[in-house]
């Protein structure tokens, strides 16, 4: 299982470099399902192998000056401060007992993939319907949209905290509709948020869990070829129209999950 997991954590890269996000969102089901890994120490690990692999996917973006750090600071603060509450305070607030009805038990790790599972669920729908427009015909942005995109970045650092994903699906289309960025600048400011976010996670909770770190080393250098290939075949393959083809994936393996937690 572990050769299907490094190719698993090839694609994982290659998603993000090819369509500028969704593949973090694979990491903490390859990592369980694959690698065998419980479910909580997978959050960590994801965090880890999330932000590096992002860090190096947004370093070709820097370059060709498409990163706004100032929108990545706005919606990156809040973002920050809820995953340092988040891994920090709530989740150790989550029982390893959740729920009990007859003869199911929610354990604290059906838990936490049931919430992913919706995560991806949510990540596929916007990938499949979600149309953001390449070009902006308003280019100002009001005090309302700049609280807006905070608020989200919130929301963004508390799933991110719990279940260990980069969030992009989220952050990409505030940046786009409320901070008003086009697409590209958008792609590569939400490349540098999710690598902060998640390196900023590992790091306040690192102390707190065994980390394999021969294991996880190796899995984020493969994700991180993975990237480097999807960027690659991005300047001969048009991403945008992948997207919803590796949005029904996400779905299938979103109620995939749902189904084995709850009915296997």
């Amino acid at each position: 299982m572990e050769i299907i997991g490094y190719t698993a954590a090839i694609l994982i890269g290659v998603s993000l470099g090819l369509i500028g996000g969704g593949g973090s969102i694979l990491t903490v089901p390859v990592l369980v399902y694959l690698f065998g890994i419980d479910a909580f120490l997978a959050t960590e690990y994801s965090l880890f192998i999330v932000g590096v692999s992002s860090l190096v996917g947004s370093v070709s973006y820097f370059k060709k000056g498409l990163v706004n750090f100032k929108m990545a600071l706005i919606f990156g603060i809040p973002s920050v401060m809820s995953i340092f509450l988040t891994r920090i305070y709530l989740l150790p607030l989550i029982p390893q007992e959740v729920l009990r009805i007859e003869n199911f038990t929610m354990t604290k790790n059906i838990f936490l993939l049931l919430i992913f599972a919706g995560l991806m669920i949510l990540a596929s729908y916007k990938m499949i319907r979600g149309k953001i427009p390449e070009e902006l015909l308003e280019s100002t942005t009001n005090k309302k949209h700049v609280l807006q995109a905070a608020g989200q970045g919130s929301i963004v650092g508390v799933l991110t905290g719990l279940v260990g994903a980069g969030g992009g699906f989220m952050i990409i289309p505030a940046l786009v509709n409320l901070l008003k960025i086009p697409m590209k600048v958008a792609i590569g400011t939400s490349l540098v948020i999710i690598s902060f976010n998640s390196l900023i996670g590992f790091m306040s909770s690192e102390n707190h869990v065994k980390i394999e770190w021969q294991l996880l080393i190796s899995i984020t250098a493969i994700a991180v070829a993975g990237i480097v290939i999807g960027s690659q075949l991005s300047k001969k393959i048009d991403g945008k129209k992948l997207k919803p083809a590796f949005g029904w994936f996400i779905l299938i393996m979103g109620i995939y999950i749902v189904i084995k937690e709850i009915f296997l």
